[in-house]
């Protein structure tokens, strides 16, 4: 049996019939959480000074909030019963073979810097708890956008095409908030930028490996080699020679690629789902 036809409550009732506005619901409640969780554990941030400087600066700097909001999601997702279907089963959709474009355009950047990257500023336990962390990273913001919000798409009985468009617009958001943290337009309109044809890569690297497990997993690799390579966060590549100098141009193609492959994605998940929505509305 579909998991869409399963005996359903008010509650799972209410999210099962999905919408772009309860997936903006979901990603908006996650980031002010998210904003304000920090505020919990200040002194330990504090205490633990510049976030790269030691294991527990990446701990309490970046980790618990990421940790923190991975298991809000989680039983989140438990409560509706969509684990683990169909947030982590096999994609509805049949893949093409072309999206695997999306897995090479993401694994070029991550592996140019983790062999262009010197390890030698950082311990042993600082590099092993960034990696960690950029797990735990992309486990929060897979499963929220290309988890929840793809999911709540397609049961309004949306084509893949705004299923994609959609989930990728509400990760690039998710970044808008680094103005508040200082950063310059042009710094936040370029991540913007990045961030949407990224979540395109991803939604297409989800349904080309035919599971969200994959794309939590390049995109749990590519935070921690941005943040080593660069010695912080959102502070750019690291470096203009070697392999760090060929990080910024593979970025941009990838940038480019995200927006163009957007318009080949095609098919639907639940069409009967629309068929419904439609003679409702008659």
């Amino acid at each position: 049996m579909s998991d869409i036809s399963r005996p359903e409550s008010g509650w799972r009732a209410f999210w099962n019939r999905g919408g772009w506005w309860k997936a903006l619901i979901v990603v908006v409640v996650y980031l002010v959480v998210y904003q304000f969780m920090p505020a919990l554990w200040a002194p330990a941030i504090a205490a633990a000074g510049e976030t790269f400087a030691s294991p527990a600066g990446v701990f309490w700097g970046l980790g618990m909030p990421v940790i923190v909001g991975s298991v809000i999601l989680l039983l989140f997702s438990w409560s509706l019963g969509w684990l683990p279907v169909p947030l982590f089963s096999k994609q509805p959709v049949p893949a093409r073979g072309w999206m695997w474009i999306a897995v090479v355009l993401v694994l070029i950047p991550i592996l140019l810097r983790l062999f262009g990257t010197d390890y030698s500023r950082y311990s042993v336990g600082t590099i092993i708890m960034a990696f960690a962390t950029g797990l735990f990273i992309g486990l929060s913001e897979e499963l929220l956008t290309r988890g929840l919000v793809v999911n709540l798409m397609r049961r309004a009985g949306h084509k893949e095409l705004a299923v994609a468009a959609v989930s990728s617009l509400f990760f690039a958001l998710l970044h808008s908030t680094n103005l508040f943290a200082g950063q310059s337009f042009v710094a936040v309109g370029y991540t913007l930028l990045y961030t949407f044809g990224f979540g395109v890569l991803m939604y297409l690297i989800m349904r080309a490996t035919g599971n969200l497990v994959w794309a939590v997993i390049l995109h749990g690799l590519t935070d921690p080699t941005g943040f080593l390579a660069s010695g912080g966060v959102d502070t750019g590549d690291g470096g203009s020679g070697g392999l760090l100098g060929l990080v910024f141009p593979a970025t941009v193609v990838l940038i480019l690629a995200g927006f163009v492959l957007l318009f080949f994605i095609r098919g639907q998940a639940y069409p009967e789902l629309a068929k419904k929505k439609a003679v409702a509305t008659v």
